[in-house]
């Protein structure tokens, strides 16, 4: 197929084409721009970057945005509970 490289901007629809065309050749399963977004996110979270930096890098306007784009699930709560110290006092 001869494909042309036209300059300007890419179009939504361009983006996913590509991304399917990628999918089918590495032989994995469709993944859409909004997914690599949130990995971008997840990963950045999980080396331990800001939310309100990786909020700004992402483009979002919010925060809460961000947070809602991260994927790292259950295993993020618990690295993040051992690094929690809570002094024991013993009452007697």
């Amino acid at each position: 197929m001869n494909e042309r490289i036209i300059p300007g901007r890419l179009i939504t629809q361009a983006v996913y084409n590509m991304l399917s065309k990628r999918a089918l050749q590495a032989r994995v399963k469709k993944f859409s721009p909004h997914d690599l977004r949130r990995s971008f996110v997840s990963d950045l979270l999980d080396a331990g970057a800001d939310i309100a930096v990786v909020a700004r890098m992402a483009g979002h306007a919010s925060v809460i945005t961000t947070a809602r784009d991260d994927r790292r699930g259950e295993q993020a709560k618990q690295k993040a509970a051992t690094m929690l110290h809570v002094p024991y006092m013993w009452r007697s």
